[in-house]
């Protein structure tokens, strides 16, 4: 079942009540791990993947953003929709949020509305890591794995930034690349908060409807079943 036809439920039983409905089929221990996994969801750094052709270096990328604790993923999809391999991501895509936009200059309208600074990744911009400013939410584009950027993300970001590298080599990997960055973004940001996570509990409460239902087969049926009449 997608996430959008879980939402639906959601939507129709309150997240509270299906929580409560679905409580008895999910271990202590299931139960615990998602609480604790919420409470230090960070949904102010956001990476933003344009035009990823290579559905291993999507699906790495998945598994490493949502192992570091963020929620959001976002995706322009150019030439290339965004396509993960879920034997790589591993069952990272169940539990993120993606959000896909036809433009860099869609992604970055709809970041900016919710009071993002964007920034873009370029070998040759002046600023690094430890200078963003993470007082206020950030979200950083990467570009696809031969051409980088397009020029229209480079003109709609606010700025640019450079990952540093010592080596040789002229370029990591996509996902080592997403993962440098928002790792250290990440960490500075909640220090900047004093906290691990910063969802507000309305999306915790949501989120937590859904990763509960995620894992329970025949989901809709079951629910039809569980929960009181005219729920």
């Amino acid at each position: 079942m997608t996430d959008d036809m879980i939402d639906g439920l959601v939507d129709r039983y309150g997240a509270e009540a299906m929580c409560t409905a679905l409580e008895p089929m999910l271990s202590p221990a299931r139960i615990a791990r998602i609480d604790v996994v919420l409470a230090a969801r960070l949904g102010s750094v956001v990476p933003v993947l344009e035009d990823t052709y290579d559905a291993h270096n999507a699906a790495a990328t998945i598994r490493t953003i949502e192992a570091i604790g963020l929620q959001d993923l976002h995706v322009v999809e150019l030439a290339h929709p965004f396509v993960a391999v879920h034997a790589i991501s591993r069952g990272a895509h169940d539990w993120i949020d993606l959000h896909r936009h036809a433009s860099a200059d869609a992604a970055v309208a709809a970041l900016h509305a919710r009071g993002f600074r964007v920034l873009a990744t370029a070998p040759d911009a002046p600023n690094d890591l430890e200078s963003v400013d993470v007082s206020t939410p950030v979200a950083v584009m990467f570009g696809n794995e031969h051409a980088g950027l397009s020029d229209a993300a480079m003109r709609a970001a606010d700025a640019a930034i450079a990952v540093p590298m010592h080596g040789m080599t002229e370029s990591f990997n996509l996902s080592v690349t997403v993962a440098l960055v928002t790792s250290r973004l990440a960490a500075r940001r909640r220090a900047h908060l004093g906290v691990t996570g910063d969802l507000d509990p309305a999306r915790i409460a949501r989120l937590r409807a859904r990763w509960f239902g995620a894992r329970v087969r025949g989901l809709a049926g079951v629910l039809e079943r569980v929960m009181p009449a005219g729920a």
